[in-house]
């Protein structure tokens, strides 16, 4: 289902890159998606919305579970997430937007989608909802144009700001987000399933809540450590909003974090491995954590090790290449160098890590080693934020493609 390296692929690698097939599989949008609306179908006519990166899997699943009673609607996700021709095909407009930046894409998605709930026809609404659903539609609030939502975007992604804190000020800036669609849905029955990227799993959290207000905005906005240029731009943004958005509708959550452990957990006990699911969720400083887990994981018992989480990254004024679970692993590899009986997976379960198209890395006590014939250094690559350029040359990057889901990440380990 996932394309994986062979470089990589051996002995308790490959365990654990089956283990990481496993728990996408769980978590598979289009599957998931299918279940849900099997277990409660909706009656009569339905206009689609889905937006995000698993937007098409989730469509699919849609599609799926409700044949020809899907009239029309919009799909919005990145490049490369997309089956064009198949979803015109369903009567189902397609646009492609920035991701993890806005682009002019975004741009026209946001008016796409505003065009659709403004679309006269019969029929309830079907939202589809996934991580980067943030940054592929938007309609910026007045004064503001796509160069300032780019400026804005590229210092929180560089912030270490926590994502809940990102959305707040991403809603501020916007129009349609922090429930800023719900005037516009025109009195007709709602139905939203999401795939949580958040933690906590908050419905408020996930694509920046288009459909969910958050009351108190103003004031959570204000206690965040913001350059004044940006704190600015929120209060302009919320002060043309106003305070009357509308009642949420529920928020189904169709995949999440858990279900993406225990499937890999379940994998894993098919095989007679002892298994220890960590429920502590991994976040914070990417670099801090993941010489906290490779130290750990050197002591640590037997079997398979499992946490799921997602951490951050306080970007340099000129960034390598990588992302945060490739900046995790990498740390990781620092505190197991030498070591025979260590591995460790660290993955973005979208099938991408940050602006790069590598899922993560998966690396070992021989990784460093690998680097070094090839001239690179830890430190020199995690002081620049270039640990993708590093593990590309160690063979320790695992690449997926897209997944068709988005629940945050996992990292696996495996101990002898």
């Amino acid at each position: 289902m996932h394309r994986i390296d062979e470089r990589i692929a051996e002995g308790p690698r490959r365990l654990l890159l089956d283990l990481l097939v496993a728990a996408l599989a769980a978590v598979d949008g289009r599957a998931c998606v299918a279940r849900a609306l099997a277990a409660r179908p909706i009656g009569g006519p339905v206009r689609l919305v889905a937006l995000g990166k698993a937007a098409q899997a989730m469509t699919e699943g849609a599609v799926a579970a409700l044949g020809p009673a899907v009239r029309n609607g919009l799909v919005v996700s990145k490049a490369g997430h997309l089956d064009e021709p198949w979803l015109r095909a369903r009567g189902l407009a397609v646009v492609v937007g920035g991701h993890p930046v806005p682009s002019a894409g975004s741009l026209a998605a946001g008016e796409a989608l505003g065009a659709t709930l403004a679309a006269p026809g019969e029929g309830s609404w079907l939202f589809l909802l996934s991580g980067g659903t943030s940054s592929l539609v938007e309609a910026p609030a007045a004064g503001l144009g796509l160069a300032e939502l780019q400026r804005a975007n590229d210092w929180l992604l560089g912030s270490g700001l926590p994502i809940a804190a990102v959305n707040r000020v991403r809603k501020a800036l916007s129009r349609i987000k922090g429930g800023g669609l719900l005037s516009r849905l025109g009195g007709r029955p709602v139905r939203a399933l999401a795939i949580s990227d958040v933690p906590g799993d908050d419905p408020a959290v996930i694509g920046s809540g288009l459909l969910v207000p958050e009351p108190g905005l103003a004031e959570r906005l204000a206690a965040l450590d913001l350059p004044a240029w940006l704190a600015d731009w929120g209060r302009r943004g919320l002060a043309e909003r106003g305070a009357s958005l509308g009642e949420a509708p529920p928020i189904e959550l169709v995949a999440t974090l858990d279900q993406a452990c225990a499937g890999a957990a379940a994998a894993a006990r098919v095989r007679g491995l002892t298994v220890h699911r960590h429920p502590v969720f991994i976040a914070g400083d990417a670099a801090a954590r993941g010489v906290e887990l490779g130290r750990w994981l050197a002591g640590a018992p037997p079997g398979v090790h499992i946490w799921g989480g997602e951490t951050t990254v306080r970007l340099p004024e000129r960034p390598g290449r990588g992302g945060r679970n490739q900046h995790l692993a990498l740390a990781a590899a620092t505190a197991l160098a030498g070591r025979v009986d260590c591995w460790l997976l660290a993955a973005g379960t979208d099938g991408s890590d940050g602006p790069t198209d590598a899922a993560g890395a998966l690396v070992d006590g021989a990784t460093l080693a690998r680097a070094a014939d090839c001239g690179l250094a830890a430190a020199t690559a995690l002081r620049r934020a270039d640990a993708g350029t590093l593990l590309e040359a160690s063979g320790d990057l695992v690449d997926t493609g897209p997944t068709g889901t988005n629940v945050m990440d996992l990292v696996l380990a495996f101990k002898r």
